[in-house]
């Protein structure tokens, strides 16, 4: 395990999961369900997520040098297009004044699971984790740092509820960490570059 690298996931995830749609999720269920099955339903989702995302950055990194760093490039600049884009866009209001059901704890997190790991898919927490999978050769750090920085956030979704989405300035987020996707994507082209003229 390599502390920095550990540290660039965590901190590369964790503003890109702030004002995405799975937080919100997690908000919904959060008001339907007991705070800890979805916190636990969720994280474990999240878990698996990562794990693919890991994998397929390592699978990456078994092609040419040039290739995987300039692919990691282009995965980093889509996300900070995308990221930059949807910064003025509102998250989803859904239904979150519901009362709280009454469930197992199994359900509730077998429900949260389910929710989430669909709703995963090709997200943009996903594409960094694989670039970061693909320029470092350290799956379990990335997969480290990836994973906590998304516990992070659906801990305080779970628990901290509806309070945290009104506070939270969700367009400058998205414009933090569009910054920090352009960074990474920079670096990445540099490698490129790099690796061609060497």
């Amino acid at each position: 395990m390599v502390p920095s690298v550990i540290l660039a996931a965590f901190v590369l995830v964790l503003p890109v999961e702030l004002p995405d749609k799975t937080l919100f999720a997690t908000l919904v269920l959060a008001t339907r369900f007991p705070a800890l099955p979805v916190f636990v339903g969720v994280g474990t989702a999240f878990g698996l997520q990562v794990a693919i995302a890991v994998t397929a950055g390592s699978l990456l990194s078994l092609l040419p040098e040039a290739l995987v760093t300039g692919v990691v490039a282009v995965l980093f600049l889509v996300g900070a297009v995308l990221l930059w884009r949807s910064a003025t866009s509102a998250p989803d209001e859904d239904a979150t004044a519901q009362t709280r059901e009454n469930t197992s704890f199994l359900r509730a997190a077998a429900i949260s699971f389910g929710v989430l790991f669909a709703a995963e898919w090709g997200d943009l927490s996903q594409l960094a984790t694989a670039g970061l999978a693909a320029r470092y050769d350290e799956p379990v750090s990335v997969f480290l740092g990836a994973w906590a920085a998304l516990l992070v956030v659906s801990g305080l979704a779970a628990f901290l509820g509806r309070r945290l989405a009104d506070r939270l300035p969700v367009a400058m987020i998205r414009r933090v960490a569009a910054v920090l996707f352009l960074v990474f994507a920079v670096i990445a082209i540099v490698e490129t570059v790099r690796t061609l003229t060497a």
